[in-house]
């Protein structure tokens, strides 16, 4: 942050930088495009609840992932940006990553919903330590979490519980989940220059060094682990 000014006049100053504001786009057109899928598939997945009450908790989440969208599409019209341009570029990358890994039942979906999106808020929330402090406030708004933590936790386990041969299936499942999530993020990042911004800083933005990365890589698979753990799934 400038030295005396509020986070709004921060935000403001840094966006005076055109690199900056165009990786700002870039991060919110991802998001964005993000968040529109992922309200798709939750309500795709509503239809395989096996309850009621899953289905309308599937329902509520779905809500409220479009809900962030709308957010994150206001966001981008504030910065100047055509929305639907700014998510153009990641329409084929990310909805790669869902035709490979569409889930085979209803159990698959919520590991899904778990560990494979928790992957891609894990890294925006890294990222948003780099980030002016109005935007920092919208990332880690749209990763926040909606219930779904605790809802899949309890409906995996239960499974598990009822059949132990579930758990073998759903770890390689989750394994899948991640190999797949990283491949489709280094390629966005190696096709949008401007995403690197963020990491190699810029005009009063210090960039980060070869240890933080490493840091950063660490503490992302230290979370996937932690999710396969409580699910009761070897990572």
């Amino acid at each position: 942050m400038i030295d005396g000014s509020t986070p709004f006049e921060a935000s403001h100053a840094v966006l005076a930088d055109p690199e900056y504001r165009a990786a700002l786009v870039d991060l919110f057109g991802v998001l964005a495009y993000g968040e529109l899928v992922a309200f798709e598939r939750l309500a795709a997945d509503a239809a395989m609840a096996p309850r009621v009450a899953d289905k309308a908790a599937l329902a509520g989440m779905a809500t409220a992932e479009y809900r962030h969208f709308l957010a994150l599409r206001e966001r981008l019209v504030e910065l100047g940006a055509d929305p639907d341009q700014a998510m153009e570029p990641f329409r084929r990358p990310i909805d790669e990553f869902h035709a490979h890994t569409k889930p085979a039942d209803w159990l698959e979906g919520l590991v899904k919903a778990y560990v494979g999106d928790g992957i891609g808020t894990d890294f925006y929330r890294e990222i948003s330590a780099y980030v002016d402090p109005a935007s920092r406030e919208l990332v880690l708004d749209v990763c926040g979490d909606l219930g779904q933590s605790a809802f899949v936790v309890d409906r995996v386990r239960a499974a598990i519980a009822a059949d132990p041969r579930v758990a073998g299936r759903l770890a390689l499942w989750g394994r899948r989940l991640v190999g797949e999530a990283l491949s489709q993020a280094q390629r966005v990042a190696a096709e949008r220059d401007a995403l690197s911004t963020f990491l190699v800083g810029g005009t009063d933005r210090p960039g980060v060094d070869l240890a933080e990365i490493g840091r950063m890589l660490a503490r992302l698979t230290d979370s996937h682990t932690q999710r396969m753990q409580e699910l009761g799934l070897a990572a």
